[in-house]
């Protein structure tokens, strides 16, 4: 099991000291790790370093970008990219040791779980899991989207399905967290004004409703008891900032 596979850990970084080891010792069976880091001021790089990662410096373009030009620095073919504060389990290094085990893979990427840690529970339902995205492909044949924020995977080929999950245990503080769905209603909004999109009172008032009975009540999420009912209430009223703030934009008050 010590062996590795012909394939690149990509990771992108900034001041990610608290979580950026965690994160390498996951994937211990890539044959490479790569960090690109915009301009930590901690100890990102150096423990990047001391994991034996190669680290290489650059300008922040916006996260699908980002990722893009991080791929393009491996040097292999096929990528697992993951964030800082997401960890490889052992049921999912499994399932990647099996889908190398008769040499490259056939499909152009696989789609993982992801699950989210939130509120100190690991959820089960709702949006927090299982939370499916590609993580492991072939750059021949994928790439990410150039969306400044909720980038995807897009391939060109058939996309299989692993076992196990992509842990995200993110450290960070719920005032944090919520600054974070701030930045990112703010961007999704520019993109959708970018679009030639507009929000009308129904659609302020109608979607964060129907985001949080999607996630609440379809898939489960109450189950998931007050964590599960304050990480769908948190995405709901995401919903409502990234229309509010599309309004804003058409109505020329978005600066």
């Amino acid at each position: 099991m010590s062996e590795s596979l012909p394939l690149s850990l990509i990771v992108i970084t900034r001041d990610a000291a608290h979580e950026l080891g965690a994160c390498l010792a996951s994937a211990p069976f890539a044959a490479e790790a790569v960090v690109v880091d915009s301009g930590s001021r901690d100890d990102t790089v150096a423990i990047a370093q001391r994991a034996g990662a190669r680290v290489i410096a650059h300008d922040w373009e916006g996260y699908g970008p980002q990722k893009n030009f991080a791929v393009t620095q491996a040097q292999h073919d096929w990528v697992l990219c993951i964030d800082a504060d997401e960890r490889v389990s052992p049921v999912l290094e499994a399932a990647i040791r099996a889908a190398f085990a008769h040499g490259p893979p056939a499909a152009a990427g696989y789609a993982i779980a992801r699950r989210n840690r939130f509120l100190g529970r690991w959820l089960a339902h709702g949006e927090g899991y299982p939370d499916w995205n590609v993580r492991l492909f072939d750059r021949r044949r994928a790439r990410w989207s150039d969306d400044a924020v909720h980038e995807n995977v897009v391939a060109q080929g058939p996309v299989a399905r692993l076992a196990g999950d992509l842990l995200h245990e993110s450290a960070e503080s719920i005032e944090a967290y919520v600054a974070k769905q701030n930045r990112y209603t703010t961007l999704q909004a520019q993109a959708l004004h970018a679009a030639g999109e507009t929000a009308g009172a129904a659609r302020i008032a109608f979607s964060p409703l129907v985001r949080f009975l999607r996630f609440y009540v379809v898939k489960l999420g109450f189950l998931d008891g007050v964590a599960g009912f304050a990480h769908i209430a948190i995405g709901a009223f995401a919903s409502f900032l990234k229309y509010v703030k599309l309004r804003a934009l058409s109505a020329g008050k978005g600066r």
